[in-house]
């Protein structure tokens, strides 16, 4: 997966005193591409759209 031309944005509820951010990849119609912000060269966690929306469904605050 070519990620060289990703625009990556921090999550909004990142901790920018502790460092502890997570990095989304936007722009992929196809894929929702997640790293660590500390180590931006790292691993990238893929997952399908619909994967990722309800992950992010059963975490967010109610």
């Amino acid at each position: 997966m070519d990620l060289s031309n990703a625009r990556w944005r921090k999550s909004s509820r990142s901790n920018a005193a502790g460092g502890a951010c997570v990095e989304v990849a936007d722009g992929r119609p196809d894929v929702v591409a997640v790293r660590d912000s500390k180590d931006p060269a790292g691993p990238v966690l893929a997952f399908a759209p619909d994967a990722w929306r309800a992950f992010v469904t059963q975490v967010a605050p109610r």
